[in-house]
């Protein structure tokens, strides 16, 4: 019900005389009219100045406007009108299922809300319809069934060709949509559980003839939000968005074991545009976050960029591959990138770029800024012989461009490595900038900033002591030193 609102009340009419006698006194004063224009001028000179400053970082082709968070759905749901039981114990596939057909009656009226209660609510995957809410309440825990013979099985992806753990089909999501426009997964911290275990064991067995699928996987959809729940223990990666645009994910807790949960990546962006990531803690078995644009000749066949991503504000941990990664599958260009204000802790390495031969594509205009190291192996790493292919049919000669890479406000402390940039001759690593960093070392050899085949710069003070490779500038833009040689090796892959 929509409550209406009499706008001429005499209270509201006497209050609005009130105004029209007070606004000629106050303009009748031209000394405090000229001090409302001159603090006018200077904050829109500061506003101005501000934008100006800030032109050098901008990465972005257009600004990225914040979106509001989706109106609420006329229609609502609960999923035990569907006979869904939350016993951990009956399968509630088919309530589900259920559901999402009753919602996607509703688009012309703005779509429904299916809440989720507080139990266990134990599934095989389903598909997710357009104009949705999905809601896990507080205490709200939907379980992925272990027993492959309820995933069904999709074609590879078109990028990738090929299953990516085997050649032919691979097995669907959880939870998995595909053409959507509007969809919302949020609530009270409820958890989608993929209850991976079983996976892991098997594959580590090599007991599975495809590869294992995703917990939750949105395909070729825009309008996207996904906030406020937390996505644990999947068999596979744990969110894909996979071509698509405008998707924002905010407020999640994304965990698995950080060993024995193998691919168990957090976050992976693939072929997608114009996403924000923000405000998460990710502690899982793989990257917390990988960008992806496709599989050496599939990923250039399909071109689809990953393009205008903001990740901002995380906690993450990965003791066995990287915080965050561009790549390795990076065929279809990634470009426009900003990670800022990340705490990496406790992990193998924190920010990484990985390709290879035969990758093609790109990797340009990649600003990392105010990243803290706690704990690392290796802080920062570029590495360009990721040699992990789909099949023999790719090209040795497609060659992927590293270019325009920013590190501003890099720290940390208790890191073995602060740096390895490993550019080779096919593939050199161009324009590279490092300024203001401070990293805490904790192994004394000399070979701790280590590159080969880097052409970039240094700006201001950066400790450790940067590689030869790099032309050194004070904080004014004055060149202090030129490098000699854009090619040397100085990699010792031994720490």
């Amino acid at each position: 019900m929509v409550e209406i609102v009499n706008t001429s009340s005499p209270r509201r009419t006497a209050h609005l005389h009130h105004h029209r006698r007070w606004i000629p006194s106050f303009v009748s004063s031209h000394k405090t009219l000229l001090l409302a224009l001159w603090i006018a001028f200077f904050f829109t000179l500061f506003i101005w100045q501000q934008r100006s400053a800030a032109a050098g970082f901008l990465i972005f082709r257009q600004p990225f406007s914040y979106r509001p968070f989706p109106k609420l759905r006329p229609v609502l749901f609960n999923l035990t009108d569907f006979g869904a039981v939350g016993d951990g114990v009956t399968v509630n596939t088919v309530a589900f299922e259920r559901a999402m057909m009753a919602i996607s009656k509703l688009g012309k009226k703005g779509g429904g809300q299916l809440n989720v209660p507080p139990g266990y609510w134990l599934t095989a995957p389903f598909n997710l319809t357009s104009h949705l809410t999905l809601f896990l309440a507080e205490g709200a825990e939907i379980l992925g069934i272990n027993d492959e013979k309820y995933w069904p099985l999709m074609p590879p992806l078109p990028s990738y060709g090929y299953g990516r753990e085997h050649p032919g089909p691979r097995y669907g999501s959880l939870i998995h949509g595909q053409n959507l426009k509007d969809v919302v997964i949020t609530g009270h911290n409820g958890t989608i559980n993929g209850q991976g275990q079983t996976w892991w064991k098997k594959y580590r067995q090599k007991l599975l003839n495809h590869t294992r699928g995703p917990l939750v996987q949105i395909m070729w959809s825009s309008d996207i939000v996904i906030t406020n729940i937390t996505l644990r223990d999947s068999p596979f990666w744990t969110l894909h968005p996979y071509d698509c645009k405008n998707v924002t994910i905010r407020n999640l807790t994304i965990l698995a074991p950080v060993f024995e949960a193998p691919n168990t990546d957090g976050i992976d962006p693939d072929s997608c545009e114009d996403m924000i990531i923000e405000d998460c803690y990710i502690s899982v078995g793989d990257d917390a976050i990988a960008i992806k644009s496709g599989w050496d000749q599939y990923g250039i066949a399909y071109a689809r960029p990953s393009i205008n991503i903001l990740i901002r504000n995380l906690v993450v941990r990965s003791m066995v591959s990287a915080g965050i990664s561009i790549g390795s599958e990076m065929s279809g260009g990634v470009s426009n990138v900003t990670v800022e204000n990340l705490h990496v802790w406790s992990s193998r390495r924190a920010i990484r770029i990985k390709t290879a031969p035969g990758r093609g594509g790109y990797v340009r205009h990649i600003t990392y800024r105010n990243i803290t190291f706690e704990n690392v192996r290796v802080g920062i790493v570029i590495k360009t012989d990721y040699n992990e292919h789909p099949d023999a049919g790719f090209d040795p000669k497609a060659v992927p461009i590293i270019e325009d890479i920013n590190y501003l406000s890099i720290h940390g402390e208790e890191v073995r490595v602060p740096v390895r940039i490993h550019g080779s001759e096919e593939i050199p690593v161009r324009n590279i900038t490092f300024h203001d960093m401070s990293v805490g070392i904790t192994y004394k050899k000399k070979h701790i900033f280590q590159c080969a085949y880097v052409e970039g710069r240094v700006i201001g003070t950066v400790f450790p002591a940067p590689c030869e490779n790099l032309d050194l500038y004070d904080e004014q833009g004055n060149l202090i030193r030129k490098s000699t040689s854009q090619n040397v090796s100085d990699i010792d892959y031994d720490f």
